[in-house]
């Protein structure tokens, strides 16, 4: 019975993060015999392999909307309200695909995401005009992401990396990011926290980004039943979020609470999905 409700809930996240085509895409990305980017013993295979991305995912979104040219991106291109279980899927579906996929199929998934890139533009509510293949605007993107996974591994991973790990890390997903168009990302985490800093003077929380950051903690397009399970996740995503940032989008801290009751949660959640996304036989 234990390993029908696993199986059930298994299958019913991975439908959720990967799509209707998510087993035949999950068999390509894995079985198709080439060279991969990435060794299977790097450590963005760790990262993003683990459970810990749920909540990473949703710190990098809240995260990433500060910039206001970002921001008007999104708002204005990316559909996020009226089909956000899809753009969630095609954004896991490039990770994995660039993680874990062949070459081949990796720079194909780039070359496509590029192109998307290359017809977003348009201007904010303030006149400023955006391109998202601006390499400026495309660096803060994979910075906010990248720290964003790193702090929910280190976290919430089920084998958090040493110190020269992270740095790896951080270095392995400078080639997608690179391959994207961004340049010199950081590369170690000293790298990446003076490149979060040399963004600070360009963000701020303009009203797009408040109300994004409503719709993904507070109005999730989920069945009530499982609202609860979404809101440790959210609640925990909160948590990650640098305090500046938690500042601007007015999400307060309560140390005791997030300390006693939040934390914990975020721990028995990830292990919650670890248990149901591994096949019986490799537990």
């Amino acid at each position: 019975m234990l390993t029908g409700v696993r199986e059930q809930l298994g299958q019913a996240l991975f439908r959720r993060v990967a799509g209707p085509g998510g087993p035949a895409t999950r068999a390509r990305i894995h079985h198709t015999p080439g060279p991969r980017w990435f060794a299977p013993d790097r450590p963005i295979r760790t990262v993003h392999g683990d459970a810990s991305m749920f909540i990473g995912g949703l710190t990098a979104l809240l995260l990433q909307s500060l910039h206001p040219l970002a921001m008007a991106a999104v708002a204005s291109h990316s559909g996020f309200r009226g089909d956000p279980w899809g753009r969630l899927q095609r954004t896991s579906t490039f990770l994995a695909v660039t993680t874990y996929g062949t070459a081949a199929d990796a720079q194909e998934a780039v070359d496509h995401v590029r192109g998307i890139h290359q017809r977003i533009r348009g201007t904010t509510a303030e006149g400023v005009p955006y391109h998202a293949a601006d390499p400026h605007l495309l660096g803060w993107v994979h910075a906010a992401e990248t720290d964003s996974f790193l702090r929910a591994h280190a976290r919430y991973g089920a084998r958090p990396l040493d110190a020269a790990g992270y740095d790896a890390y951080v270095a392995d997903t400078a080639r997608v990011a690179e391959a994207l168009g961004a340049l010199d990302p950081p590369r170690d985490r000293g790298e990446l926290a003076e490149c979060l800093a040399a963004y600070r003077p360009e963000l701020r929380a303009t009203p797009e980004a408040r109300a994004a950051a409503r719709f993904l903690l507070f109005q999730p397009p989920l069945p009530l039943a499982v609202r609860p399970f979404y809101g440790g996740l959210a609640a925990n995503a909160v948590t990650l979020l640098p305090p500046w940032a938690r500042g601007m989008l007015r999400l307060p801290r309560v140390p005791v609470v997030e300390d006693l009751a939040v934390r914990p949660t975020g721990h028995a959640l990830t292990r919650t999905i670890r248990w149901a996304m591994t096949p019986a036989r490799e537990a």
